[in-house]
């Protein structure tokens, strides 16, 4: 095919398409299957290639007028019918190429992160893929996880819409937000605090006042996984000590990792103290309930009352009724510790259920 018209650059892309506006234009015929898959195959060569496509459909229509048929059988209608026909087919194979090679960038950013936060892959490697979504493993991260009410896929309009918040607010700061078993993640530098704290008001709006959690600021490919599992934790304690918060730091919740860390110890201390509550008429989980709302607000017996919807009266006979059986006195400081310290137990470890 000439060139008349066409940059050299497009030229093995248009081949073949002055014989099929002269065949086709001449008898109004349309094009055959093999016509139509070979524009398809030469879109999809030109979207590798990283063509444009508006730069294809001017080189299209520049061969058109270069190769118009000026035979007598030519008519109109038919050139144009012809060069639409083709340049369709062409179009649909552009962005199939593009719609796969999408699908591969999907495949290849969910790899990345489920490699990133599971600990996997070659670190070497792993720190070469980070570069590649503006992540520089070598320097600390922090990671701030979000959880709703429902699960959250990434095209999902919830993590659009804080994406598109984070991107506003801040451009490009080696931020990266995703996706992982329903929850919002955002992973960013350990010394830009502003961007998770950001991040964590975006989420709780999004996700209709879900909870988020910060894990502490890690250095390395280990940290970023490091980071992740202590907001996965102290999401998971805030779940079973039913904390209010709406954003918890992994920092200020410490204390209890180190209380469960030997958890017969926690286990034992748990039954020693509160084991005498089930000799209690409706069970242990009353009068635990009512410790739990007693060292909740701060061991005001009015506050307590109110909260349980008791009178201060029948509120105060419950804590008698737990020092006789216990032994311990919630009122008594010297007393209040271990028992504080065995409620939360008795919630970490889910006792007496």
């Amino acid at each position: 095919m000439s060139g008349r018209g066409v940059s050299e650059e497009y030229m093995e892309y248009l081949e073949g398409y002055a014989r099929i506006l002269a065949d086709a234009s001449g008898t109004g015929r349309r094009l055959t299957r093999e016509e139509l898959d070979s524009r398809r195959v030469l879109g999809e060569r030109a979207a590798e290639a990283g063509l444009g496509l508006r730069a294809m459909v001017g080189a299209h229509m520049a061969a058109t007028r270069a190769h118009w048929p000026t035979g007598s059988g030519a008519s109109v209608d038919g050139v144009l019918a012809a060069a639409a026909q083709a340049l369709d087919a062409f179009a649909e194979g552009y962005e199939r190429a593009q719609r796969h090679a999408v699908r591969q960038e999907e495949v290849a950013r969910r790899e990345f992160i489920d490699d990133l936060l599971y600990g996997r892959s070659d670190l070497g490697r792993l720190a070469q893929r980070a570069e590649r979504y503006g992540l520089r493993l070598s320097y600390e991260h922090a990671v701030a996880v979000a959880q709703g009410s429902v699960a959250y896929d990434e095209g999902d309009p919830v993590p659009r819409e804080v994406e598109r918040a984070l991107i506003g607010r801040f451009g490009d700061r080696s931020i990266l937000l995703t996706t992982k078993d329903g929850r919002l993640v955002c992973i960013a530098p350990g010394d830009q605090d502003d961007v998770l704290a950001y991040f964590a008001k975006q989420a709780f709006a999004a996700t209709g006042g879900g909870r988020v959690a910060i894990g502490r600021p890690q250095s390395g490919a280990a940290g970023v996984v490091q980071s992740y599992e202590e907001a996965l934790n102290a999401l998971d304690l805030a779940e079973r000590l039913e904390l209010d918060e709406p954003v918890l730091r992994a920092a200020d919740l410490l204390v209890y990792p180190v209380l469960t860390r030997d958890r017969q110890a926690m286990a034992d201390l748990v039954e020693s103290a509160l084991g005498p509550l089930r000799q209690a008429r409706g069970g242990a989980q009353p009068l635990l309930d009512t410790l739990t709302v007693y060292f909740d607000s701060g061991c005001v017996s009015a506050e307590a009352a109110r909260r349980l919807s008791l009178s201060v009266r029948a509120f105060t006979y419950r804590l008698e009724r737990i020092h006789k059986l216990t032994g311990a006195d919630p009122s008594d400081p010297v007393h209040r510790y271990p028992l504080q310290t065995a409620v939360i137990g008795a919630r970490l470890l889910d006792w007496p259920a």
